[in-house]
């Protein structure tokens, strides 16, 4: 006996027609190869020690070479002077300085045990010692940081390889909470307007119209304002708070048309509560709409941290984004130091054109009307 056939459901038919797109694999394969990397830094198997001084200030990418120009420090700066190989100063302007030598060496003084021809001791005798063993590790330290690594390094000798690892673990988990968040609020939003209409209708759609009536970015900025803490939960809180309208509008439509069809009304005839039609019986039917625009908004959101940080308004010190090395890049580039901004940018770039890329595939596999 032949097994019943069954109709293939709407995830299954949205499932086949991406797996027919090959420009939508390919974009799912790199957005899943990123979605590994921010897994592996939070576990810390990758971009754990991103802080570690590795290398010298502003070493360049490997496939450069060494800066010869640059100094031991690594970034221009005068060399640390060793005592003992520079060249003793001729004071030919100081009639008393062969007579002040003289002198020293009669009274038999010894200023490298801190006493002055008087027999006074110097007071910062130890310091200055102090400071000549520190110099002198420091010279040792700077001699064993690598002179280039494969992408470069900053300011600090930070490798921007596990650099943009680390930050994009940031703005990824930033852009994919606070699409969450805004999908959240828009869908209960939309979903309570659209389902019961009339007065709550009317209290949800001057809401929307307040938050949409001013520009974007100067109510991302308000809210920034308000609540005056830098973070990666302030950031998301920001974002979200301010990026539900998008989902609600949709949402509450597709609720508008849904409300009045044969399997609600058969779910309202056998008893069922509002909150049960409204989110067992119509929401798994505009699911798929909740699903486009979250992916959207993880676009957008990935932006708009970059645009804050940048700013000043995103993530604090010592936590890295690739908005807060945009934010340091556009110093580096006065020196020529261009492959901090390029790894972010690259980075960014990639991610933000594979997510948008299949998003729209997405939208497109979900919609019945496309064939």
């Amino acid at each position: 006996m032949s097994k019943p056939h069954t109709s293939p459901g709407l995830w299954a038919l949205a499932w086949r027609r991406l797996r027919g797109d090959k420009i939508a694999m390919v974009s799912l394969a790199v957005v899943g190869a990123f979605f590994l990397l921010v897994l592996a830094s939070a576990s810390g198997l990758l971009a754990s020690n991103w802080e570690d001084e590795v290398a010298v200030s502003y070493a360049p990418p490997t496939f450069i070479g060494a800066d010869k120009d640059a100094s031991a420090s690594g970034d221009g700066a005068i060399p640390l002077a060793d005592e003992r190989s520079a060249p003793t100063p001729v004071n030919v302007l100081d009639p008393l300085a062969d007579d002040i030598a003289e002198l020293r060496a009669q009274m038999g003084s010894n200023p490298s045990a801190g006493v002055d021809m008087y027999g006074v001791t110097d007071p910062l005798a130890d310091d200055l010692t102090a400071l000549r063993a520190g110099m002198g590790k420091a010279k040792k330290l700077i001699a064993h940081k690598a002179a280039t690594l494969p992408f470069g390094a900053d300011k600090w000798g930070h490798d921007i390889v596990q650099k943009t690892i680390k930050g994009g673990e940031t703005s990824i988990v930033v852009g994919l909470v606070a699409a969450l968040l805004a999908v959240v609020l828009g869908t209960i939003f939309g979903a309570v307007s659209g389902y019961f209409g009339g007065i709550v209708d009317d209290f949800f759609n001057w809401f929307y119209s307040i938050f949409t009536s001013i520009p974007s970015i100067l109510m991302i900025l308000t809210v920034a304002a308000v609540l005056q803490q830098k973070g990666v939960l302030t950031i998301v809180l920001i974002l979200g708070l301010t990026g539900w309208t998008g989902p609600y509008r949709l949402i509450r439509a597709e609720y508008i048309k849904h409300k009045a069809r044969e399997y609600v009304m058969a779910a309202d005839a056998i008893g069922a509560s509002h909150w049960r039609k409204m989110f067992s019986h119509i929401f798994p039917n505009v699911s798929h709409v909740a699903l486009v625009q979250m992916s959207i908004l993880v676009v957008g959101f990935i932006k708009a941290e970059v645009i804050l940080s940048f700013l000043g308004f995103g993530v604090p010190v010592g936590t890295v984004s690739w908005g807060s090395m945009l934010n340091e890049a556009q110093n580096e580039l006065i020196l020529g130091k261009w492959w901090q901004l390029t790894a972010a940018a690259t980075a960014m770039a990639v991610l933000v054109t594979a997510f948008s890329l299949f998003t729209d595939a997405l939208r497109d596999a979900l919609d019945p009307k496309v064939k």
